[in-house]
């Protein structure tokens, strides 16, 4: 055990010397649990990271799917199950919180659909939370992770308009991060109208199938699907699986529809929740003012209304999947590529589902029974500049892993991520520890985004990432 805390330790320094920052994310969920059994899947998976994200409270909150009532106690039964688990975890990695800290984070929102919960006189445990979590001494932004309706901070800003100076309310807005899985009731468009400064991820409208975190549970035709199927879920989830496996709910419509509300704020390499811009386990968007003049509704009682300034929201990745070979390099891209917008998050589901069986073996395994996610170590900085012409060379040689597992490289492009839209090619990089290539002509400073994803070879196998930003000047 010795070597895997100074392995730990050494990573820490590394990451901290190469410049990845180690700060964790500050969120408040608001969840209608029970409205659709995915609430309590997303649960069970938040609780499995809860050491590497700074959970700050979980408020049952409404819908439109059940707009009079809230239920904090299905939460109370899912901590519950949590109880019996901590102590494993921590065998695994340090500094998952207590249950008894959990349960202190449970607060109730108003049993109140949408705006007729926000107003004079409609403050709740939740709302108030998120303000008081707003004015402590801390600079990082807080995430609101929606899972249904956003009436309870449309009731923190409401008050924090009326009771704060016109400075102070612009500095604690200025700390506010949205993320909501689409409009779940009518304070979401109220939000964004009034408060046009708040930073608010969200597909807009109540038509979930012009969703990008839809990502996450779609039947994509053409790629192996598997990981979201009931039996994959039975198996690697649910069944023989620990008390938290066991209570993880059967599909009722989608798996899991509202984990990417948090998926990207979990420390991997990849994801950096302040660039949606860039990808990751969460999707990618971008910020503009959509036209959803000839989006249909999707049958709720939430109404389209036109957006009145920029959101972050659907953004397009053009994707080619890696497959592996039978002979001669491990992989190679597949012969089908996909263009849209649930691609820039189904194309990480593989890695992140399996991410999340691991962790459960967690809450029932000995360290040396389970797996664990490899550590990729850059040779150089993850940004630095080159010109036009000039060798871009990346090298990943003292990458380990902690089970002593055997690792594959693999490095890539992402256009979309960075200026230079243009792909380029990388063919040859497929499971080696470094690869070069030459930097294209440009005619103003441009970005380069590449993508190390390392993957070692354990029961399931993990992933972790480097993001290599290269700036490319002209000659």
């Amino acid at each position: 055990m010795r070597k895997y805390l100074l392995l730990a330790f050494f990573s820490m320094f590394l990451s901290t010397l190469f410049g990845q920052s180690l700060e964790k994310n500050r969120v408040i969920i608001l969840t209608d649990i029970e409205a659709d059994p995915d609430d309590s899947q997303s649960l069970i998976r938040l609780f499995l990271y809860a050491n590497q994200i700074d959970l700050k409270g979980i408020v049952a909150t409404t819908s439109c799917w059940q707009t009079k009532n809230i239920h904090p106690e299905s939460i109370h039964k899912l901590i519950d199950a949590y109880a019996k688990v901590q102590p494993n975890l921590l065998k695994h990695e340090a500094g998952y919180p207590s249950a008894d800290f959990m349960r202190g984070l449970v607060k109730d929102g108003l049993p109140k659909y949408g705006m007729e919960g926000v107003g004079e006189g409609m403050d709740s445990e939740g709302s108030d939370l998120i303000i008081k979590i707003l004015e402590e001494d801390d600079d990082r932004p807080l995430w609101i992770s929606t899972w249904g309706g956003v009436n309870t901070l449309a009731q923190s800003l409401h008050k924090i308009e009326k009771t704060k100076s016109a400075k102070e309310a612009k500095r604690l807005i200025s700390k506010i991060r949205v993320y909501t899985i689409s409009d779940q009731d009518d304070s979401g468009i109220w939000i964004r109208n009034n408060f046009p400064d708040v930073f608010y991820i969200v597909s807009p409208g109540d038509n979930y199938g012009d969703a990008t975190w839809t990502g996450i549970n779609t039947f994509v035709k053409g790629i192996d699907n598997s990981e979201i199927s009931n039996e994959w879920i039975a198996e690697n989830i649910q069944q023989n699986h620990g008390p938290l496996g066991a209570e993880y709910p059967d599909v009722a419509w989608g798996v899991e529809g509202d984990t990417p509300a948090f998926l990207s704020l979990i420390p991997n390499g990849l994801n950096n929740a302040e660039r949606p811009e860039w990808g990751a386990w969460g999707g990618r968007y971008e910020l503009y003012k959509p036209d959803f003049s000839k989006t249909k509704e999707g049958g709720s009682i939430v109404t389209i209304s036109p957006e009145t300034r920029p959101i972050w929201t659907n953004a397009n990745d053009a994707f080619t999947p890696y497959v592996a070979k039978e002979y001669g390099r491990a992989v190679k891209p597949d012969t089908i590529a996909f263009d849209n917008y649930k691609a820039t998050l189904w194309r990480w589901r593989d890695e992140f589902q399996n991410d999340f069986a691991a962790r459960l073996d967690w809450t029932f395994m000995s360290y040396e029974e389970a797996n664990h996610p490899p550590v990729p170590v850059l040779m150089h900085p993850e940004r630095f500049t080159v010109n036009s012409g000039q060798m871009i060379n990346l090298d990943a040689y003292d990458s380990t892993d902690p089970d002593g597992d055997n690792l594959s490289f693999l490095w890539f492009h992402y256009p979309e991520a960075g200026s230079y839209k243009k792909l380029v090619k990388t063919g040859g990089a497929e499971n080696i520890h470094k690869f070069s290539v030459l930097a294209p002509d440009v005619d103003k400073e441009e970005t380069l985004h590449f993508i190390l994803k390392l993957t070692d070879k354990g029961e399931p196998a993990l992933s972790r990432y480097k993001r290599i930003i290269v700036t490319v000047l002209p000659k």
